[in-house]
C-alpha cells in the first residue's frame, strides 16, 4: 500500500463530498487487502462523516481488535493522524470538523493543540462555554507542564478568542494565567490582555476584573510602561488604593521624560482622590507638586510630542478645580495645555484640517435652508449624569428643523438601557468600539455636520483631539465639565448664573449665557427608599444634615465648616453618602475631622451604597437638608435634591464648578441657603437645622415650583438651544463668529 497515494486519494473524496464513494472504495480494499489497517482508519472516517458514527467507531474497534499490545499504541497514532488530514481538510466545514476532532479527543485527550482547535470551532458553532476549559484539562495541562508540543502562536489566538467572547468567565483568567510559561512574545500577549481590559473596564464596568487580568502581563514584562499605567488606571477606578497609588507611584519611578512625568504625578492624584484619600496631606503636596510640573515644562513649549503625550497633557490640570476655586489660575493653564496641544495636533493633522477648511469656505457660499446637522459627542450618554440629564434635550428636539447626530465614544458591546434610548432618539448614532480613534474622525468627517455640541471636555482627553481637528464650522462644549480652552471650540453654554459677570475676560471661548439656565429636566424617576432612620440608628426626632458627593469632592476646609454645623445644631446627625469602594478612608478622615472639632462620632452616619439612581434618590428623603461640597459643588445630586424639595446650603464661589448649584437653585425658584462666603454657609446651616417653619417653607416652594420653575421646564430649555443653534449658525453665514 503506498500511503502518499491513499492520502492523496483521501483528500480528493474529502474535497468532492464524495463520502459514499470513498466508503464503497476502501470497503473494495478491506476485501481486497484485510490485514492493511489504514484502509479501515481511512473507512471510519467516511463513514463518521456519512452521518455513521456507531459504524465507524466499530470500524476502528474490530481493526483494533487483533493488535499486539506494542501496535496498539502506533495504530492509534495512524488513526489520529488520518483523522487529523481529515479535520484540517473539512476546516471551514465547522461542524464536520468539530465531529473528528472530538474523536481525536477520544483517542488522544492530551493532544493538546487538538484541543485548542476544538475551543476555536466551538466559537464558530456558537457553542462555547468556559467551562470546557477545565473539562476537556486545557488549563490543567498547560498549569502542570505538559504540554510541551503546544502551538504557541494558536494558544495565543485561542486565548484572543476566549477573553474576546466571555471576558469575565473565571475559566478566562485562569487560561491567560496558564498561557505565560508558554509565551514567546510578550508584546503580543500583554496587547490581547490590555484588549479584554478596556472591554471589561469600560464596556462591563468591571475595572477591578480587568485590572486582575492586566496585571498578569506584568509576570513577563515587569516594567512595560505602558501596562503599568493602565493597570493603576484600572484599579483606580474600582477603587483598589494598595494597588491604584502602588502602580502610579511606579510607573513615576521608572520615568525620565517630563511630559511623562507631569502624567505620572497625574495619576497619582486620579489615585489618592478616586480611592478616598484626596484630602490627604500627600495628596495636597502632589497637586502643589503638579503645578510646579507644568510651569516648567510649558515653558518649553514643545512642538513634537506623540499623540499620546497630546492626549495626556490635556488631562494634566485636571483636578485643580477640586482644590482651589480660582478660576483666573485654573483657566489660565488649561488655556496654555490647550494652545501647546492644538499645535501639536495641527502639524499631526495638516491634512484633514485643511480638507475641513476647505469644505467651511464652500458651505457659506450655499443656500442653507436645510435643517442644521447637530452631532453630539460623547462617552457618558448611558446610565451616568450627563445621560441622565441630556435626556431631554433629546427628546423635545424639533426634527424638522435638526437631524441629531449621535457619536457614543467606547460604547459597542456596553448593556445599558439609557445608551440603547439615545441610540433610539437619534436620527443617526454610532456606538464605537474601543481604540476607534480613526474610524470615529472619519464617520463625523464623513457626516458633515454644521454644529458640533462636545459633552465631555477634559473628562475624556480623545474628545478635546476631535475638537481640535475643527470637524465642523461651529463646535461648541456644554454641559458635561468645565470649558477645556480647545482654540478651535467656538462657545461654552452657560446661564446668568453659572459663571461671574466677568468670566469672559479669561475663557478662549465666547461664552454664550442662554436666557435662564444652562440644563433643565422634566424630572427624575424615584423608586422606593431602601433605607429608614431606624436602620442608621437616627432617631425620627433628628435633625439631619446629609452630603451626597463623591468623595473626590470633599474638601478638608468645606467639611470643617460642615462639623461646625453639626456641633452648633443640638439633635443633630450628618450622614454621609459615597460610591468609593475603601470607604473606611473617607469615614476616617470624617471622624478624626469630627473629633478635632467637638462632635460626637456617633453623630457621623455612613450610607451604604444602592445598586439604582432612582433608589438612591428615594432615600435622600432621609435628610432635612443638604450640605453642598465646595469648591467643587454638585450638578446632578444638587438638581435631584431640590427635585425632592428638600433645602440645601451651598458656598457660590468664582469657577464653573463653585457655582453649578447656585444657578440651580435660582431656576428651581429659591435663594434660602445660598452662601457668599465660609460664614454664611455656616449661618444657613445652622439656620435652617434650626428652624422647622423655614425648612417646610422652602421644602413647600420647591414642590410648588415643579411646575413653573425653569429647571424643571426640559422643553422650553430645549427651544432656548435650539434658538443658540440657530443664531450660531446665521452668525456664521454672516461671517460674524
Amino acid at each position: 500500500m503506498n500511503f502518499l497515494n491513499q492520502n492523496e486519494q483521501a483528500i480528493q473524496y474529502l474535497k468532492n463530498g464524495d463520502y459514499s464513494a470513498a466508503i464503497n472504495y476502501y470497503e473494495e480494499q478491506i476485501s481486497i487487502e484485510p490485514d492493511i489497517k489504514p484502509y479501515y482508519w481511512y473507512l471510519g472516517l467516511f463513514l463518521l462523516l456519512q452521518g455513521e458514527e456507531v459504524e465507524a467507531q466499530t470500524t476502528w474497534l474490530l481493526a483494533m481488535t487483533d493488535a499486539e499490545p506494542e501496535e496498539v499504541e502506533q495504530w492509534t497514532q495512524d488513526l489520529k493522524q488520518i483523522l487529523k488530514l481529515g479535520a484540517e481538510q473539512l476546516q471551514d466545514q465547522y461542524s464536520s470538523a468539530w465531529l473528528i476532532r472530538q474523536h481525536i479527543r477520544e483517542i488522544s485527550p492530551d493532544d493538546i493543540n487538538n484541543l485548542l482547535n476544538l475551543i476555536n470551532l466551538s466559537f464558530q458553532l456558537k457553542i462555547y462555554i468556559g467551562e470546557d476549559l477545565t473539562s476537556w484539562g486545557i488549563i490543567e495541562q498547560l498549569q502542570q507542564g505538559t504540554s510541551q508540543e503546544v502551538d504557541v502562536e494558536y494558544l495565543l489566538e485561542t486565548l484572543d478568542q476566549v477573553l474576546n467572547f466571555d471576558p469575565l468567565h473565571p475559566q478566562s483568567y485562569e487560561l491567560s494565567k496558564a498561557c505565560i510559561p508558554y509565551v514567546n512574545n510578550p508584546e503580543k500577549y500583554i496587547n490581547i490582555l490590555l484588549k479584554a481590559a478596556f472591554q471589561i473596564a469600560v464596556a462591563m464596568s468591571q475595572p477591578e476584573a480587568a485590572g486582575n487580568l492586566a496585571e498578569l502581563g506584568l509576570s513577563l514584562d515587569e516594567n512595560n510602561l505602558e501596562l503599568i499605567r493602565q493597570v493603576a488606571t484600572f484599579y483606580q477606578d474600582s477603587g483598589n488604593r494598595e494597588k491604584g497609588v502602588g502602580f502610579a507611584k511606579k510607573y513615576y519611578s521608572l520615568l525620565e521624560n517630563k511630559i511623562e512625568k507631569v502624567f505620572a504625578n497625574h495619576l497619582i492624584i486620579r489615585g489618592l482622590i478616586h480611592t478616598g484619600s484626596g484630602q490627604s496631606a500627600e495628596c495636597v503636596s502632589l497637586v502643589k507638586y503638579q503645578k510646579n510640573l507644568l510651569d516648567s515644562y510649558l515653558i518649553e513649549n514643545p512642538n513634537n510630542l506623540t499623540e499620546r503625550e497630546v492626549l495626556q497633557l490635556y488631562s494634566a490640570s485636571f483636578f485643580f478645580p477640586y482644590f482651589q476655586d480660582n478660576l483666573p489660575e485654573n483657566l489660565l493653564i488649561r488655556h496654555k495645555i490647550a494652545q501647546i496641544c492644538q499645535r501639536n495636533i495641527e502639524h499631526q493633522n495638516s491634512d484633514i484640517i485643511q480638507r475641513n477648511r476647505q469644505r467651511y469656505s464652500l458651505l457659506k457660499l450655499k443656500n442653507q435652508t436645510k435643517p442644521l446637522k447637530i452631532g453630539y459627542v460623547s462617552h457618558c450618554l448611558r446610565t451616568h449624569s450627563v445621560g441622565w440629564l441630556t435626556r431631554w434635550l433629546f427628546q423635545y428636539h424639533n426634527r424638522e428643523n435638526f437631524k441629531i447626530y449621535t457619536y457614543l465614544i467606547n460604547a459597542q458591546g456596553r448593556v445599558d438601557d439609557l445608551q440603547n434610548w439615545y441610540v433610539q432618539n437619534s436620527d443617526c448614532a454610532y456606538e464605537f468600539p474601543l481604540y476607534a480613534s480613526e474610524q470615529i474622525i472619519n464617520t463625523i468627517t464623513k457626516d458633515e455636520l454644521d454644529i458640533i455640541v462636545d459633552l465631555d471636555s477634559i473628562t475624556l482627553n480623545f474628545c478635546c483631539k476631535i475638537m481640535a481637528l475643527k470637524l465642523a464650522p461651529i463646535q461648541l462644549s456644554w454641559l458635561g465639565w468645565d470649558a477645556s480652552e480647545v482654540p478651535t471650540i467656538d462657545y461654552f453654554i452657560a446661564d446668568p448664573y453659572v459663571l461671574p459677570e466677568n468670566a469672559q475676560d479669561h475663557y478662549q471661548e465666547t461664552i454664550w449665557r442662554l436666557p435662564q439656565t444652562y440644563i433643565a429636566v422634566d424630572g427624575f424617576e424615584i423608586a422606593n427608599p431602601s433605607l429608614r432612620r431606624e436602620h442608621l440608628n437616627i432617631p425620627s426626632h433628628a435633625i439631619v444634615f446629609l452630603t451626597a458627593q463623591s468623595g473626590y469632592k470633599y474638601n478638608l476646609e468645606t467639611a470643617k465648616l460642615q462639623m461646625q454645623i453639626i456641633k452648633s445644631v443640638p439633635n443633630s446627625y450628618f450622614l454621609i453618602k459615597d460610591s468609593i469602594k475603601e470607604q473606611a478612608l473617607v469615614q476616617e478622615y470624617l471622624i478624626q475631622l469630627a473629633d478635632e472639632i467637638g462632635v460626637n462620632s456617633d453623630r457621623l452616619k455612613f450610607m451604604p451604597a444602592v445598586p439604582l439612581a432612582s433608589i438612591h434618590r428615594a432615600n435622600l428623603m432621609l435628610a432635612d437638608i443638604l450640605l453642598d461640597t465646595y469648591p467643587y459643588n454638585g450638578a446632578t445630586t444638587t438638581m435631584e435634591t431640590l427635585w425632592m424639595g428638600i433645602p440645601m446650603v451651598t458656598r457660590v464661589g468664582q469657577q464653573f464648578s463653585a457655582r453649578n448649584s447656585y444657578t440651580m437653585m435660582i431656576n428651581a425658584g429659591i435663594t434660602e441657603g445660598i452662601a457668599w462666603t465660609d460664614e454664611e454657609y455656616v449661618d444657613w446651616g445652622i439656620k435652617l437645622g434650626t428652624d422647622e417653619n423655614l425648612r417646610q417653607q422652602i421644602s413647600w416652594k420647591l414642590r410648588k415650583n415643579r411646575q413653573m420653575a425653569p429647571l424643571w421646564n426640559g422643553k422650553q430649555f430645549t427651544r432656548e438651544m435650539e434658538n443658540a443653534y440657530e443664531q450660531m449658525w446665521q452668525k456664521y453665514i454672516e461671517g460674524k463668529n
